[in-house]
């Protein structure tokens, strides 16, 4: 499993209300994504959005920061996104605290220190 810290700056005229409303809009789109597991929808008072996203595999998600999803981020925040791949080890979900241990797998690991 991939997570992957995707960041952009906001334009001055993207305040809280529009970015949250933005992404309740697009939000359900992301269900079509082929090896998507997750996506959390981020924001902070810096000005900065983004997501955090658990992939499958990493060229799931290489793939899909190409394309049409760069051509959005583009158009509507004028600027590339930084795009910070990490390898997953575990997962702990609660309430409950499970855990699971995923599998090491060598050919899916992202270089060190890659960020887009």
């Amino acid at each position: 499993m991939i997570t992957a810290i995707v960041r952009y700056r906001l334009p001055a005229t993207i305040g809280r209300e529009a970015c949250r409303a933005h992404f309740a809009k697009i939000a359900a789109g992301f269900g079509e994504a082929p090896g998507l597991i997750r996506k959390q929808f981020i924001w902070s008072e810096r000005g900065v959005a983004g997501g955090v996203y658990q992939w499958e595999t990493l060229e799931d998600a290489r793939r899909f920061y190409q394309g049409p999803w760069l051509d959005g981020i583009l158009a509507r925040y004028g600027s590339y996104p930084d795009i910070e791949y990490f390898t997953t080890f575990a997962v702990t979900d609660n309430p409950g605290g499970n855990v699971t241990l995923l599998p090491d797998d060598d050919q899916a690991q992202p270089e060190r220190g890659e960020i887009r």
